[in-house]
């Protein structure tokens, strides 16, 4: 009863009956084509020993790696797949696309100098895409109660996974499964925590959320994920409206207390580096446009830039709150350290007086073209970083 009221308070009903049904769309012409021309295989399935059922009070094999996770932390909500991974993603490129808003939010991948764009008004009707950017299979996650979206390499030593929705969650957050050995995986960190892969962990790779407009001016012979899916849904619709909202429940989803030095939905940038953890205020970034950070020894840079909306807000994916995007860099090029101020459209490094965007690229100004090194981060609320990261510092400190 509990799970059914907290469902109506989030509109988690529209995605039952929407994200969790709905039949093939009709594909054909010349339309979208695969993202990858040539997409790494993964590995088959050997399933007869499952770790998926153990979040249903099902028992592990007794061989089995002992769980990271009290059982009792994970609340089962949905079948497994009831919300669909794309598998075979279809892609457009960045001048096919006319369904995106300038300031509508999408996770940006490169690998290898391949370059994708993973609209949220998609992902948050799927959560997981299993794809193959610069000939590496990758998987690019968004888990929209927790607001993080993350990728991974999929290879974990000579197997190559894919991923599905479990269908449960911890603390709130997505809990995935893979498809060779059914093993649980959390979607925040990328570990595996029941069943026989326990104990390993995916390669983060950096997927930062910007606006299309930013996207699309940076990369514009990149792809972009297509609405092509295979699956009927009401992609540019929100069916989490006002969940940005700090009142709107999430404690039924909880099964332990969280940190309380923030409220549960304050957005927080967080970022892992050498053992270090650090969660910057987000509104305190979105004012100040640049953050000076020392974490675990190490001098970054923290940006904001205004123009990307929320896709947790409003009943249109796009329509929400202007929330910005964010980046973490080493504020270093060209053999000499830099301080940043934010200026209109982008940033200005008080050194050169070069201009960059939110890519970390110098676009104009004596270092044109150089590239700041970036650092992993991701976009989240406190409860979901303070979950992961129980020694995080906080910036400011509140």
């Amino acid at each position: 009863m509990r799970l059914r009221r907290l469902a109506a308070a989030l509109g988690l009903a529209a995605v039952l009956a929407t994200a969790c049904g709905g039949s093939p769309a009709a594909t054909g012409g010349d339309g979208p084509r695969p993202c990858a021309a040539e997409p790494v295989a993964s590995d088959g399935r050997d399933v007869e020993r499952s770790g998926l059922g153990w979040i249903f009070g099902e028992e592990l094999p007794a061989d089995f790696p002992a769980p990271t996770i009290d059982q009792s932390d994970f609340v089962p909500v949905l079948g497994p797949d009831r919300i669909p991974a794309i598998d075979e993603p279809r892609c457009l490129t960045v001048g096919e696309v006319d369904f995106l808003d300038e300031a509508a939010a999408v996770v940006t991948v490169t690998v290898d100098g391949d370059t994708r764009a993973y609209p949220l008004e998609i992902l948050t009707w799927h959560e997981l895409v299993n794809d193959t950017i610069g000939g590496r299979p990758v998987t690019v996650s968004y888990c929209p109660l927790c607001n993080s979206a993350i990728a991974y390499d999929r290879r974990v030593g000579d197997r190559i996974l894919d991923f599905g929705t479990s269908g449960a969650l911890t603390q709130s957050s997505m809990v995935m499964y893979d498809r060779q050995t059914e093993t649980l995986w959390t979607h925040f960190d990328g570990r595996a925590v029941a069943g026989e892969l326990t104990g390993a962990r995916l390669e983060l790779l950096s997927a930062p959320v910007v606006s299309w407009a930013s996207f699309r001016d940076a990369f514009p012979d990149a792809l972009v994920l297509s609405r092509d899916t295979g699956h009927e849904r009401d992609y540019g619709r929100n069916p989490y409206p006002g969940y940005e909202n700090a009142s709107t429940p999430i404690v039924a989803f909880m099964t332990s207390s969280v940190d309380d030095r923030l409220a549960l939905k304050r957005r927080v940038v967080g970022v892992e580096l050498d053992g270090g953890a650090a969660a910057v205020l987000h509104d305190h970034l979105f004012d100040a446009g640049v953050v000076e950070l020392d974490l675990a020894g190490r001098e970054l840079t923290v940006w904001s830039l205004p123009g990307t909306a929320s896709a947790l807000d409003r009943q249109s994916v796009a329509g929400g709150d202007d929330v910005g995007a964010t980046s973490v860099f080493v504020p270093s090029a060209d053999g000499s350290a830099l301080t940043f101020a934010r200026v209109e459209g982008g940033f200005r490094d008080d050194q050169t007086g070069s201009t960059w965007n939110i890519f970390g690229e110098a676009v104009a100004g004596p270092l044109a073209g150089e590239r700041l090194e970036r650092v992993s981060h991701v976009d989240t609320f406190w409860f979901a970083w303070a979950t992961f990261f129980e020694d995080t510092a906080i910036v400011p400190d509140p």
